[in-house]
């Protein structure tokens, strides 16, 4: 009996290796991307990867083609990645007032609240969001840097909510009702000053695969199901198994 025990555990034990070396990486870890399209009539453009490794992320977000200077200085725009809602850009209907502006709390139900900041120094907080120094300035900049990610946008990344918004309009574009709002956000400013002007939903990319065993940390986006390949691997020596343990018994009966 106890050989027969000890027989009928190796398939056990070996599926249960073959799913502890298949488990995945957590799940937000990979890479994110996002092409940014115009809201509001701007004529910018921006592009954003996002490389997400435990609580570690790597930002690079370009952005051209937006206003270049407000009060004769450089226009500072605030990007952010906002999370918890559809996931989404606003469409045209969004607009409630009637001003032809999209402002930012008429664009939350589709993309969220703020749960990154991404400053180009310094806090990556959302109470960093509407801090003018540290946004992008004038027409074209450049975000990198690595930030620690917190619990809420990682909670946006695994549920496919996670949003990039960048802000600041030309308010000579906007419709006369427009120009004369106020922010919703900080009413000593314009309402172009807030208001989104680029907007992108972070898709996952290339997912990285968990360190150890087989793994040659390599990472590609086509290829065979390794889970699935793993998952028939164990079934196959299941099978096997099985086999050869009815094989014995015969054998031991005769």
């Amino acid at each position: 009996m106890n050989k027969t025990l000890r027989f009928m555990a190796v398939p056990t034990l070996a599926l249960a290796a073959l799913a502890l070396s298949g488990s995945p990486a957590m799940a937000a870890d990979g890479s994110y991307q996002s092409t940014l399209k115009q809201l509001n009539g701007s004529a910018g453009s921006g592009t954003i990867t996002l490389d997400v490794t435990g609580n570690q992320a790597h930002v690079v977000l370009k952005v051209s083609g937006m206003p270049a200077t407000f009060m004769d200085a450089p226009y500072p725009h605030v990007q952010h990645i906002h999370g918890g809602a559809k996931g989404a850009c606003p469409d045209p209907s969004a607009d409630k007032d009637g001003d032809q502006v999209i402002s930012t709390t008429e664009g939350a139900p589709s993309y969220g609240g703020i749960v990154t900041t991404l400053s180009t120094s310094g806090d990556t907080s959302p109470a960093a969001g509407l801090d003018l120094k540290v946004g992008g300035q004038g027409a074209s900049y450049t975000v990198d840097r690595t930030f620690e990610l917190n619990p809420e946008t990682k909670a946006a990344l695994e549920a496919g909510t996670a949003v990039v918004v960048v802000h600041g309009l030309d308010p000579a574009t906007l419709s006369a009702a427009g120009q004369a709002a106020k922010s919703d956000l900080a009413p000593t400013l314009p309402l172009a000053a807030t208001s989104p002007a680029l907007c992108g939903t972070l898709t996952a990319g290339q997912m990285k695969m968990p360190a150890g065993g087989a793994n040659t940390g390599i990472t590609t986006e086509t290829g065979p199901d390794t889970g699935a390949l793993a998952i028939g691997s164990g079934l196959a020596l299941i099978a096997l198994a099985g086999g050869a343990y009815a094989v014995r018994r015969r054998n031991e009966a005769a």
